[in-house]
C-alpha cells in the first residue's frame, strides 16, 4: 500500500501470457465490474492497458476526421452534396473483408488493424470515384460518346472500369501479402495491419461493383425530386408575384 493524493493504494502488475492484453484486460474489467464495492473504493487501470485505450480514442478520432475530409473534398469536386455519399456508401463495405479477413488469421482488432481501417478510408473510395465520375462524364457526353441515360453510362462505367479497379486491387493486396503474412523477422506484430487492408480492399471492390451504382441511382433520383419541388415553388411564387392585384 501507498499513499497517494491523501488515498490508500494497492498496485497490482502483472503479464498476459499466450493471450493478447486487450482480452484478458477486458475479463478483469468484467469481474471487477460484478463487485460490490464498498462506499470509497474503486479500481483503475494503468500501464499497457490505459495507453492501449488512450490510443484507440485518438484511433477512433483520426476515423472520423478522415470520413469529414473526404466528404469534403468529394463534395468540392463533384459539386454536389449527395453523389459523395453514394461514393462514401463503399466505406461500410471494408469493414465486412477487415472482420473476416481478422477472423481468417486469427488476429485480434488492435491498434495495427485500427490503422489498416484508416487507411481503408482513403484506398477503397478511389474504386467509387473511378465508376461513378466515368459514368457522370458519359451521361453528358464528355468521354468522347453520346450523352447516355443513367443506367446505360453506369452499366457503360462498369465495363470500362473493370480493369482499372482489378489492377489497383490487385496490386495493394499483393504489396500488403508480406506484411499479413509476417514474412518478416518482427512483423507478427503489424500483421493485423495488412490483414485488414487485404480483406477491406477485396470486399469493397467487389461489392463496390454493385452497391454503388445502386446507392447513386437513388441519390440521382432524390436528388431530381428535390429539384423540381424547389422549382415547383419557385415558379408558383413567381406567378403569384406577377398577378396584378384588383382595387
Amino acid at each position: 500500500m501507498k499513499p497517494a493524493c491523501s488515498s490508500r493504494l494497492i498496485n497490482i502488475d502483472a503479464n498476459a501470457f499466450g493471450r493478447s492484453s486487450g482480452d484478458v484486460s477486458a475479463e478483469i474489467r468484467k469481474t471487477l465490474d460484478g463487485i460490490a464495492w464498498p462506499p470509497g473504493y474503486r479500481y483503475s487501470f494503468g500501464g499497457s492497458t490505459k495507453n492501449m485505450t488512450e490510443s484507440f480514442q485518438y484511433a477512433v478520432g483520426a476515423l472520423a476526421l478522415a470520413i469529414v475530409f473526404i466528404y469534403m473534398i468529394l463534395a468540392s469536386q463533384f459539386k454536389s452534396f449527395l453523389q459523395p455519399l453514394a461514393l462514401m456508401s463503399s466505406l461500410p463495405l471494408t469493414l465486412i473483408g477487415v472482420v473476416l479477413a481478422l477472423l481468417v488469421f486469427g488476429s485480434t482488432l488492435n491498434m495495427f488493424s485500427i490503422i489498416g481501417i484508416v487507411m481503408l478510408m482513403g484506398l477503397v473510395t478511389k474504386n467509387a470515384i473511378l465508376l461513378i465520375d466515368f459514368a457522370i462524364r458519359s451521361r453528358h457526353g464528355e468521354n468522347g460518346d453520346a450523352p447516355m441515360d443513367r443506367e446505360d453510362a453506369l452499366l457503360h462505367a462498369a465495363r470500362v472500369r473493370l480493369r482499372p479497379i482489378l489492377m489497383t486491387t490487385l496490386a495493394m493486396v499483393f504489396g500488403m501479402v508480406p506484411l499479413a503474412f509476417a514474412l518478416s523477422e518482427g512483423s507478427e506484430q503489424r500483421a493485423p495491419m495488412g490483414q485488414s487492408v487485404i480483406g477491406g480492399v477485396i470486399t469493397s471492390s467487389l461489392l463496390t461493383l454493385v452497391v454503388v451504382p445502386v446507392v447513386y441511382c437513388y441519390l440521382d433520383d432524390l436528388s431530381a425530386w428535390a429539384k423540381r419541388k424547389w422549382h415547383g415553388k419557385r415558379a408558383i411564387s413567381g406567378q403569384a408575384a406577377a398577378q396584378p392585384v384588383a382595387k
